[in-house]
């Protein structure tokens, strides 16, 4: 008897197994595909770009150096930079803030004083203002090139002693022997050094108005004549 009953239940379990699996098949929507496992694929650039979620035009190539992978974006190829040559060395004496009183108040504004040359000969002093500093020095290296003068150098020196004042200002020049360099302070040196002397003496008697002085020291250098034209005169 037991194993007819054994019997019996494996037949009951079977046809209950049977019966589940018709239910499931009947609530499975027609035409459903069954899910696989997808393969892991390395996806390409372009790929990845078609589906947006990189821009081409963003995206730089290694293999190419210096271009772009975009269709028509190729970028430039880095340059050596090559520094232009100076025409005058520029330094800077004085910046100061001044003020215009007008109608409708006080309009301030920057001054700058600056020296340009080519320690070869040739220097300029410029004055100028503007309405900031960097205004003002542009202002002032444009005049500085218009009043570039020419220093007449022999042995390493000037030519002759030479004196001049201007207002309560007042400059002395004197040569010096060669390998005692610039003996001189304040403005009258930065001149020299930028005009290219090597050996000079110089004094600043009086004022000490940088301005004054400045002018002072270019009216004792257009001064500087050579012997022969010296002798001719």
């Amino acid at each position: 008897m037991k194993d007819k009953e054994q019997i019996e239940k494996e037949e009951r379990e079977k046809q209950e197994q049977s019966e589940t699996r018709e239910v499931l098949t009947e609530m499975k929507p027609a035409g459903a595909a069954e899910v696989k496992p997808v393969e892991a694929e390395s996806l390409s650039a372009e790929k990845v770009a078609a589906s947006g979620g990189e821009d081409k035009a963003k995206k730089f190539d290694k293999s190419k150096k210096g271009q772009w992978s975009g269709k028509g974006r190729i970028a430039r190829r880095s340059r050596p930079r090559v520094r232009e040559e100076k025409e005058f060395e520029q330094r800077s004496l004085d910046i100061a803030r001044v003020t215009r009183v007008t109608k409708g108040g006080k309009r301030m504004s920057f001054r700058s004083l600056i020296v340009i040359g080519d320690e070869r000969g040739r220097v300029g002093f410029g004055l100028a203002k503007g309405a900031d500093v960097a205004i003002s020095m542009a202002k002032a290296y444009i005049q500085a090139k218009k009043n570039v003068i020419n220093v007449p150098i022999v042995k390493e020196t000037i030519p002759h002693e030479v004196r001049k004042s201007f207002g309560a200002a007042e400059v002395l020049l004197k040569p010096a022997t060669r390998g005692s360099g610039i003996k001189a302070g304040g403005a009258l040196r930065v001149i020299l050094e930028l005009a290219g002397v090597p050996n000079a003496t110089g004094k600043i008697i009086g004022s000490k108005n940088k301005i004054n002085n400045v002018r002072a020291a270019f009216m004792a250098l257009e001064s500087l004549r050579h012997d022969s034209e010296r002798k001719d005169k």
